[in-house]
């Protein structure tokens, strides 16, 4: 039985994969990360909880620490499930050829990141591209859109942080583009957003799934998960992942039209809620060790969702909006993801996770999602040799 070390502990998808390997039998999960990873940790499905340290502020001791951590622990396989999938890739030359490390090459992921050059490489895939452009300023911006309607993005974030939307056209007053990087200017596109994750190995689908993102947090990140299988989307993804021969774990942002027509917006070449939708039967650890499978696709009879999330914002949200009445079916109709049945101390270490980062937050200033990510971000710039 392999010994699988997952990365980003942090993260509610780092604790689905290592429950689907321990539900399976087919692998010992462990856990690493750089910041407090108390919800996976604590998670009965995880044999140990490693420290690592943060790649962004020390990327050779975390290229050290990674290989110290799988030569004591006997790892077989590395599942990374947050940004630091880029960092590894980029350091994956300090582990064994021998460990099965699920990234693919570096210069790739670069591509993938990029919300610019993704776009070069989606066309002629099945799905619908938008128009973009790198602008350096809103005047730039304004003058590529000549009144129509558009979105403006950094060319590399993450979560939706700085995204603007200017469905009837950019406003006269709009303010100066805040970070010091190339931004994407992109037609707007109308419709119903989606979402997908994928497995492939060496450019062959193994694992897929569709949801819509129900409820944010704000444009953010989603915390309810609507199973919407999309054939188009995954004909995309098939034809997307064999095009690049790509490895690892694959995720897009979509919106499809009216008229059903699937566009394609960005590309995340890592883990995304979409790993949430698969059942405990589901052959997914055999997806993640690329085995010789047909491609599983989840198909969950009911949505998923983190429940302390959506009782919290998302009620919020509801009673806001006046949907108190429908924050209520969408409730009773979903599936935590968080408390399952005779595993249910990660939401509690998700709560002491909480408050670090909030102490994070208050020592070094910025948001919550800031102290939650900051260690692992990665924005395009040249990382050095070891």
């Amino acid at each position: 039985m392999p010994n699988v070390l997952v990365l980003g502990a942090r993260a509610p998808a780092a604790l689905e994969i290592a429950r689907r390997f321990h539900a399976s039998g087919r692998g010992v999960a462990m856990a690493a990360d750089s910041v407090s990873c108390r919800l996976s940790g604590w998670s009965n499905a995880v044999a140990a909880s490693l420290p690592i340290a943060g790649p962004r502020f020390d990327a050779a001791r975390f290229a050290a620490d990674l290989a110290r951590v799988v030569a004591q622990r006997r790892i077989d396989l590395v599942v990374p499930t947050c940004e630091e999938a880029f960092w590894l890739s980029r350091y994956r030359g300090a582990l064994p050829d021998s460990v099965r490390v699920l990234v693919d090459e570096f210069d790739k992921l670069r591509e993938l990141h990029s919300k610019l050059r993704f776009l070069e490489l989606a066309r002629d895939c099945g799905a619908g591209v938008p128009e973009s452009a790198a602008v350096r300023s809103v005047e730039e911006a304004r003058a590529w859109a000549a009144g129509r309607p558009l979105v403006l993005k950094p060319e590399y974030s993450r979560f939706g942080v700085h995204v603007r939307l200017y469905p009837q056209g950019m406003l006269a007053d709009a303010p100066p583009l805040p970070l010091a990087q190339t931004w994407v200017a992109q037609r707007f596109h109308a419709g119903t957003e989606l979402c997908s994750y994928s497995v492939a190995d060496r450019g062959r689908l193994l694992a897929h799934s569709v949801y819509r993102p129900a409820y944010r947090l704000s444009r953010s990140s989603s915390f309810y998960f609507e199973p919407a299988p999309n054939a188009a989307i995954r004909s995309f993804v098939e034809r997307f992942v064999r095009k690049i021969a790509y490895t690892g774990q694959i995720s897009f942002d979509w919106i499809v039209g009216d008229d059903g027509v699937a566009t394609v917006l960005e590309c995340n070449p890592r883990a995304t809620s979409g790993v949430h939708l698969f059942g405990r039967d589901d052959a997914l650890p055999e997806a993640l060790l690329g085995e010789n499978i047909a491609c599983v696709e989840a198909r969950p009879e009911r949505p998923r969702m983190l429940a302390p999330v959506m009782l919290g914002a998302g009620f919020a949200q509801a009673l806001a909006r006046g949907r108190a009445r429908e924050w209520l079916r969408d409730w009773r109709r979903a599936d935590d993801v968080l408390s399952v049945p005779g595993d249910r101390a990660p939401p509690l270490g998700g709560l002491v996770d909480l408050g670090a980062y909030a102490l994070s937050a208050l020592r070094r200033g910025g948001s919550l999602r800031e102290a939650a990510t900051r260690d692992i971000e990665w924005d395009g710039e040249e990382l050095p040799d070891l």
